[in-house]
C-alpha cells in the first residue's frame, strides 16, 4: 500500500477495534457558585450558543469536528444525533 494512514488501519491492526469516546458540547454556562447552588430541579441554565449554532465533537480535549444537532427518524429509533459539517485535518486543530 502507498498511502501509510490506509497501512496502519488495515484489517489486521487491532487498534480498529478499539471504541473511543467523542463528546459533543453544545455550549458553555458560568453561574456564579452562589447561583449554582441554588439550582433546583426544573431551573433552566442558559449556554453561551443559540439552538442553530455549530456542536463541537471532542476526542479527550481535541477538537476533531463541527456538526449541527438533527434528529433521527422515529423509525430508526429517534434520538438525537450530529450532522457533520467540518472535519479536521489530523495534523491541524479547526
Amino acid at each position: 500500500m502507498d498511502d501509510p494512514l490506509a497501512a496502519a488501519l488495515g484489517e489486521g491492526n487491532p487498534f480498529t477495534q478499539v471504541p473511543i469516546e467523542i463528546t459533543v458540547s453544545v455550549g458553555r454556562a458560568r453561574p456564579l457558585l452562589r447561583d449554582l447552588l441554588m439550582l433546583k430541579r426544573d431551573a433552566v441554565l442558559s449556554l453561551d450558543r443559540k439552538i442553530d449554532d455549530p456542536v463541537e465533537l471532542y476526542v479527550g480535549e481535541r477538537l476533531i469536528a463541527r456538526g449541527e444537532l438533527t434528529e433521527l427518524d422515529p423509525a430508526d429509533g429517534g434520538g438525537l444525533a450530529v450532522r457533520l459539517t467540518e472535519i479536521a485535518r489530523i495534523n491541524d486543530a479547526l
